[in-house]
């Protein structure tokens, strides 16, 4: 398994891929906006704390969002550490 942040249109998305890059799933994200960035952490129920607005920067933003773990919820998650390198768009997959 493989976690990586990606570049997306307007921010950035925290990706859990299988080694084969068969199975891909998006299990956070931050965007900017003009008042800050909103970050969220993905979950299977209603947990509104995993997500907050307003942040003041993109670093602060992806530190909110991998303090949850989210990646943890997926078979073959735990243990895992986020890349260091940021992926553009093409060359996610």
């Amino acid at each position: 398994m493989k976690l990586y942040w990606q570049q997306s249109r307007k921010g950035e998305r925290l990706i859990l891929a299988s080694d084969d890059d068969q199975g891909v799933e998006e299990v956070g994200g931050v965007r900017e906006t003009k008042r800050g960035f909103d970050a969220f952490a993905k979950t299977f129920g209603y947990e509104p704390g995993r997500a907050q607005k307003g942040i003041p920067s993109m670093k602060e933003a992806k530190e909110f969002v991998e303090s949850f773990s989210p990646w943890n919820l997926y078979d073959g998650g735990e243990g895992l550490s986020v890349e260091p390198a940021v992926r553009a768009e093409a060359e996610a997959r």
